[in-house]
C-alpha cells in the first residue's frame, strides 16, 4: 500500500474509532440522569402518582419504551416547588397527583413513530374521538421533543381528601370520550376538570371557554397555586406544567424512568 493511500485509511480508521468512542460514551451518560434529578417520593411523599405511560392506559394503549418503573422522576428545584405545592393544597382538603415528570426522548420518539401510523387507532375512542390522526402533528399534540425530557415539566392535577383510589384499566375495554361528563368517562380520583388527561381536543384548552362553573374554578385552582410557585402552564393542556428555572432548558435526556438512573 502506498503512503498516501495508507496514511489516509490510517485516517479513515481513527475517525471512525474516535467516533465510535464518542457515541458509547454520549449512550453510557443517557443511561444514567445528572446528579440533581430525584425522585419526587422522597422530596413529596405525600404526592400521588399515577404514572399513565408505565400502564397501557394512554393514547397508544401500551407501556411506553423507556419507562421502567411507575415513577415521577424531575429536577430537585421541580420537587422542592412542587413539596411547597402540596404543602398548600394538603391545608385546602387536597392532594396532588402526577401523571407523568421525566420522559425520555425514546418515549417521545415512539410517540412520533405511533402517529404515523395511521392504521393503529385502538385509543381513538377514548384520548382523540374528534382529531384525524393523520393532523396529531399539524395539531400540536405530537411533536419530536418534549418539555418533559428536560426534566423540569410534569402533568398533574388534584384529588379530594380523602383519596380514594382509581380503578385499573382493563385493556380491552369499551372506552369513553374523554371529555364526557365525569361520570360516563373512565374514572380518575381527580376532581373534575372538564376532561381526562392527555385529551386531544381543544376543551383540553385551560381557559377554553366552553369549561364553566366548578370544572373551571378547579382548573383555576391547580393553575393559580403553580403559577404563584413559579410553574407555567400550557395552554393547549390544563395539566401541563413546567418550571420556569428550569436548570435544564435546552437539553433532552434519554435515561430511563427508573431509580437505577438515579445518581444523587
Amino acid at each position: 500500500m502506498r503512503v498516501p493511500v495508507l496514511l489516509a485509511f490510517l485516517a479513515a480508521v481513527l475517525v471512525t474509532v474516535t467516533s465510535a468512542s464518542v457515541t458509547a460514551r454520549a449512550a453510557d451518560t443517557e443511561s444514567k440522569a445528572p446528579a440533581d434529578f430525584v425522585a419526587l417520593h422522597d422530596v413529596a411523599p405525600a404526592i400521588l402518582q399515577e404514572i399513565r405511560y408505565a400502564t397501557p392506559h394512554n393514547f397508544i394503549g401500551t407501556p411506553i419504551n423507556g419507562y421502567a418503573e411507575p415513577l415521577c422522576i424531575v429536577t430537585a428545584p421541580t420537587a422542592q416547588a412542587l413539596a411547597k405545592a402540596e404543602r398548600h393544597f394538603l391545608t385546602q382538603g387536597y392532594t396532588l397527583k402526577v401523571y407523568d415528570c421525566y420522559r425520555p426522548q425514546r418515549a417521545v420518539d415512539q410517540f412520533v413513530d405511533w402517529a404515523q401510523d395511521l392504521t393503529d387507532l385502538k385509543m381513538k375512542d377514548e384520548f382523540y374521538p374528534q382529531v384525524d390522526k393523520a393532523d396529531l402533528f399539524t395539531d400540536g399534540y405530537i411533536a419530536a421533543k418534549s418539555g418533559h425530557s428536560r426534566g423540569s415539566t410534569i402533568d398533574l392535577t388534584l384529588v379530594k381528601l380523602p383519596v380514594h383510589p382509581t380503578r385499573p384499566y382493563v385493556p380491552g375495554e369499551k372506552l369513553e370520550p374523554c371529555y364526557a361528563p365525569a361520570a360516563q368517562r373512565f374514572p380518575d380520583n381527580s376532581i373534575d376538570m372538564g376532561t381526562g388527561y392527555d385529551c386531544f381536543d381543544t376543551l383540553a384548552h385551560t381557559l377554553d371557554p366552553r369549561i364553566v362553573g366548578v370544572q373551571h374554578s378547579n382548573r383555576l385552582l391547580l393553575k393559580d397555586e403553580l403559577e404563584s410557585l413559579g410553574f407555567v402552564n400550557l395552554a393547549e393542556e390544563w395539566w401541563h406544567f413546567t418550571f420556569a428555572a428550569e436548570p435544564y432548558p435546552s437539553t433532552y435526556f434519554d435515561f430511563p424512568v427508573s431509580r437505577s438512573s438515579l445518581t444523587g
